[in-house]
Parts: C-alpha cells; sequence; structure tokens
C-alpha cells in the first residue's frame, strides 16, 4: 500500500481512515474535498486536475474520495490500493446528520473556510440529501470500477460494516 484511495458514501468516515493510516503506513494524506473547494461561497479549484495530478505522481500517498468526475479516472489509475467502506444508508446517515447538525451550529469552517448553514440544508447539494440520494449510484459506480479490468491489479478492500475496518485495522 503506496498509493491509496479511500472511496465511499459520505459520512461513511474516509477522511477519518485515511487520516489514521496516514500516520499508519507514513503516507502523505490529501484530502480531496479541500482541494476541490478553495475559497469563500464553496468557490471550486479550475487547477484541481493539475493539482491532483502533481500530488498522485508522487510514489506514496493517500486520497480520501471516490474523485471528482474531472479527476476520477487520474485517482484509479495511479492508486495501487482502494479501500472502500460500504457501509449501509442505516450507519452512514446518522454519521452524516450528526456531523453537519455539529457543524451547523458550531458554525465550524470546513473547505476554503465554508460553512453548513441552517438554509444549505434545504440544497440537493447538502451532505445529508447528498447522502441520501446518492448512496445508491455511488456504490454502483465503486462496484463497477472495482471490477473494470483498466484498474487491474488494484487490490481493492472492502469493508461492509465499520467494525470490519477496525478489525483490519488492528492488524496491521
Amino acid at each position: 500500500m503506496e498509493r491509496v484511495l479511500v472511496v465511499g458514501m459520505t459520512g461513511a468516515g474516509k477522511t477519518t481512515l485515511a487520516r489514521t493510516l496516514s500516520g499508519r503506513l507514513g503516507l502523505r494524506h490529501h484530502e480531496m474535498d479541500a482541494l476541490y473547494f478553495t475559497g469563500p461561497n464553496w468557490a471550486v479549484n479550475d487547477k484541481l486536475t493539475e493539482d491532483v495530478s502533481r500530488l498522485t505522481a508522487e510514489p506514496r500517498w493517500i486520497i480520501d474520495s471516490l474523485g471528482y468526475p474531472e479527476v476520477r479516472d487520474l485517482l484509479w489509475d495511479r492508486a495501487d490500493t482502494v479501500i472502500w467502506l460500504d457501509y449501509s444508508k442505516r450507519v452512514i446517515m446518522p454519521r452524516v446528520l450528526r456531523r453537519s447538525v455539529r457543524r451547523t451550529v458550531t458554525r465550524e469552517a470546513v473547505f476554503g473556510g465554508n460553512r453548513e448553514t441552517w438554509t444549505g440544508w434545504l440544497s440537493r447539494e447538502h451532505p445529508a440529501w447528498w447522502a441520501w440520494s446518492q448512496h445508491g449510484a455511488r456504490r454502483r459506480e465503486i462496484e463497477r470500477r472495482a471490477h473494470d479490468p483498466r484498474f487491474v491489479p488494484l487490490d481493492t478492500l472492502r469493508f461492509s460494516h465499520p467494525d470490519d475496518t477496525t478489525a483490519w485495522l488492528a492488524s496491521l
């Protein structure tokens, strides 16, 4: 595991796992949302492809995201390991709801200094709505990529419950 991509649905714990693995394996961690959202009002990085290309040209890294469409193939082409947090909605939804409520109430700054707001909860782009509505589509996308011959011999570790992930981490 030298070039690791941690994938799964919003709220699965991708960033938390990537940070933990970063420390244990000595891999430089890159948070995809922080690379994508670079400024106020959820401004998007217009050099995302260049930035991700440069970061993934390094010999050792870990990135926590399926990847935004413009860099998705690049990430999957350059990774040697995919860790898939394939958790059910029953696991993900309480996590994403707790996180979003905390961020909204505390006005916690996230990517690019942005904040989740109460009015933001009404948007289809809000993490809670996104996690609920995109769960099936994202799962199918990851499944397809995990079996795509273009990405073989990519080592894919698929965990269907947080307990499985915890047990695997303990075995490292």
